[in-house]
């Protein structure tokens, strides 16, 4: 909806074909890994029946778009299952390794680039607007995300040690890691400020310039209070900071 709403210059009915199909499409790939596990040896399945429900409702959403989308738009989606699916399914060819999240430099890459192409290049495609008008808004989501997922991939360090995935926090160290952290901080406002001056909306630019800020501050925080419940309130919680935003105007 921040890329809708940059794109036209109006704020997006939240029901829309396009919401539907990424809202369905959600509901799909995190729902799809915990049907399709190995059963526990112990046969205890907890809340398999809401993983159910919540994945047939998203095939229904994602069903009832199909007929109201562009061709382009739908090979596009096509090939976004297929990373998606083979991000988190063991669908790879490999002996000991079949998913893509099992590879350290691809998990973040793969990561980063759908959700950029989900939340930025789709809108572009469904408004039949021309990718190449609007560079900086593809890597400003880029770069944003990619700097989310390397808070997160800081925290599952040990988790990812013990399935023997080397992560980027792996090759270059805790220390390098949140110093790349701050240097695509720093170059996701200026990228805000590239953009500005290609499109001079600076309530756009304010709510970009506050997102880096507000990521900052929870990057610290993250850094010195660690937990759970911080990581997915605060780290996930910017996602729709910088939303509310951009979309505030």
């Amino acid at each position: 909806m921040a890329t809708e709403r940059f794109i036209n210059g109006w704020s997006p009915a939240l029901a829309s074909p396009l919401h539907l199909l990424v809202f369905g499409s959600t509901l799909l790939v995190y729902n799809a890994p915990r049907i399709f596990r190995k059963p526990r040896p112990s046969g205890r399945q907890p809340y398999r029946g809401w993983y159910f429900l919540f994945f047939f409702t998203g095939l229904a959403m994602v069903a009832a778009t199909l007929f109201r989308l562009s061709g382009e738009l739908l090979v596009c989606c096509v090939l976004l299952a297929m990373l998606t699916f083979a991000y988190s399914l063991p669908l790879l060819p490999f002996k000991n390794k079949k998913r893509l999240r099992e590879f350290g430099w691809l998990k973040i890459l793969v990561l980063a680039g759908v959700w950029t192409i989900v939340t930025s290049v789709l809108p572009i495609l469904y408004y039949n607007k021309n990718t190449g008008d609007y560079p900086f808004e593809i890597l400003l989501r880029f770069v944003f995300i990619f700097t989310l997922c390397m808070i997160f991939d800081i925290r599952d360090m040990h988790a990812d040690l013990r399935n023997r995935i080397d992560t980027l926090p792996h090759k270059v160290g805790i220390k390098n890691s949140y110093r790349l952290i701050n240097t695509t901080l720093i170059l996701f406002a200026a990228l805000s400020v590239l953009q500005y001056m290609r499109y001079p909306v600076a309530s756009r630019l304010a709510g970009d310039l506050l997102t880096a800020v507000i990521t900052w501050l929870v990057v610290t925080y993250l850094r010195k209070k660690p937990s759970e419940r911080a990581y997915l309130a605060l780290a996930d919680g910017v996602m729709l900071v910088y939303a509310l935003f951009v979309l505030w105007h």
